[in-house]
């Protein structure tokens, strides 16, 4: 079996580290995305009622005026 490197080996702990940060940080961004498209989610479902609504309308105001 081969000697350890220790030089190597402190390397190697330290960019684990480094990459576990990393993940820390993107799984923070990842719960701010979740949560901004968890908020947007109602604005999109008024969005389709007003442009549901407005349509409604338009197609009642083309009958009537066709009469």
């Amino acid at each position: 079996m081969e000697h350890i490197n220790p030089i190597e080996y402190g390397k190697l702990l330290a960019k684990v580290e480094t990459l576990e940060d990393r993940v820390d940080d993107m799984s923070k961004d990842i719960k701010e995305l979740l949560a901004l498209a968890n908020k947007s989610k109602g604005g999109f479902w008024m969005g389709m009622a007003a442009a549901s609504t407005v349509s409604g309308f338009v197609a009642w105001f083309i009958t009537v005026w066709n009469r």
